[in-house]
């Protein structure tokens, strides 16, 4: 159970209590009216022993009373059961949730992926390979936005990304709501396909969370020819409120 929908949780609590209630009138509701019937025949005209008779009366109104009992701890006890189950699960949502954030913040920055394009434009280049850059953007979704979640979406949304990559594909976190794929030696079509399959992988994230995600492909040597034409597109997807230093300048082509 990813979220726990308590009003659900609360309607369907409310109605087992509801049908226990019910269920505990009928069985007085039927005891004590064969109760009565009975009593004229135990104590006012009784037919035989009216030891046995009575024994038999009182057994009988002393098992109705244990099973409208048992009805009482039953309800009692399931319910401590479901707030048990329940503690248990929002623990874990808790944990997993932090879990993604932990994730996320200890992901790669953006200095980091200056470094690694920097140095992965230069070997393309050197030994006349192909390079591709993934650019993972937020973007309105139709669910209900969930602003105090987005930490954990992003970390559930790396974690799907990181499945899909090869051990030489790098990610890193370029913004609050932006993630860069570094992938060596992967031309423009290969780069399409990853961007597709990668967007089936984050179904559950938007699913879960109610966000949208933009995945944009740019290659080297189809679609860029230097590492500053790559550096530019990535400056032009970050935010403007953000001061992001700008790259140490590199002799890349």
């Amino acid at each position: 159970m990813a979220t726990l929908n308590r009003a659900e949780l609360d309607r369907l609590e409310k109605r087992e209590l509801q049908l226990t209630i019910l269920a505990v009138v009928f069985v007085l509701v039927l005891a004590g009216g064969l109760a009565a019937f009975m009593y004229p025949l135990v104590f006012l005209h009784p037919i035989g022993n009216k030891w046995t008779l009575r024994v038999a009366f009182f057994g009988f109104c002393g098992l109705a009373l244990l099973f409208v009992g048992y009805l009482l701890e039953r309800q009692r006890t399931v319910l401590q059961l479901k707030q048990q189950l329940l503690a248990e699960v929002e623990r874990n949502v808790t944990l997993q949730h932090q879990a993604s954030v932990d994730l996320l913040q200890s992901m790669p920055d953006r200095n980091h992926f200056w470094d690694r394009l920097t140095m992965e434009f230069r070997r393309a280049m050197t030994m006349q390979k192909t390079l591709s850059l993934l650019l993972v953007k937020a973007k309105a979704g139709a669910g209900p936005a969930k602003p105090d979640q987005d930490d954990a979406a992003w970390g559930d949304a790396a974690k799907a990304l990181s499945r899909k990559l090869r051990p030489t594909d790098s990610i890193y976190r370029l913004g609050t709501e932006i993630l860069a794929l570094v992938l060596p030696e992967t031309d423009s079509l290969t780069a399409k396909r990853t961007a597709v399959r990668l967007q089936e992988e984050l179904q559950d994230v938007r699913t879960k969370y109610g966000k949208a995600f933009d995945i944009s492909a740019h290659n080297y040597p189809q679609d860029v020819q230097s590492v500053h034409e790559l550096e530019d597109i990535v400056k032009s997807l970050l935010p403007e409120q953000e001061d992001w230093e700008s790259p140490v300048p590199s002799n890349a082509k």
